[in-house]
């Protein structure tokens, strides 16, 4: 379970931004929102490997911290949707920028470095 940020440190702006984008998932969360609004399948769907369970806790991180709005449409069946903030799209440069960096390295660094323990020594 994550602290909450009034524990989060007051010295360091990393460890705080850490503190609300840290997870395996919140930042591909938002990288599929910066496209726009998804619903909760859609999300899942995109996100292979995400637990219904995670998916679920770590949309609710975001929406308490401001940056995901959860939208409830009373229908039948009920339909859940999900958007990124303002405050949210003020990620959408870095997370574009972590994409092209995590396309880079799989494809350049990765694939030139040797395989297994022995690499390293």
């Amino acid at each position: 379970m994550r602290s909450t940020m009034e524990e989060a440190s007051d010295h360091c702006a990393v460890e705080f931004a850490m503190e609300l984008l840290g997870g395996r998932w919140k930042l591909a969360i938002l990288k599929q929102l910066v496209s726009g609004t998804h619903r909760f399948g859609e999300l899942r769907r995109a996100l292979p490997g995400v637990t219904q369970r995670m998916l679920t806790r770590q949309l609710r991180e975001l929406e308490a911290d401001g940056l995901v709005e959860r939208t409830v449409y009373r229908e039948v069946p009920p339909r859940v949707e999900y958007a990124l903030t303002d405050v949210g799209h003020t990620l959408d440069s870095i997370t574009e920028q972590l994409d092209a960096w995590g396309r880079w390295y799989r494809d350049t660094v990765r694939r030139e470095a040797p395989a297994g323990p022995a690499a390293s020594t």
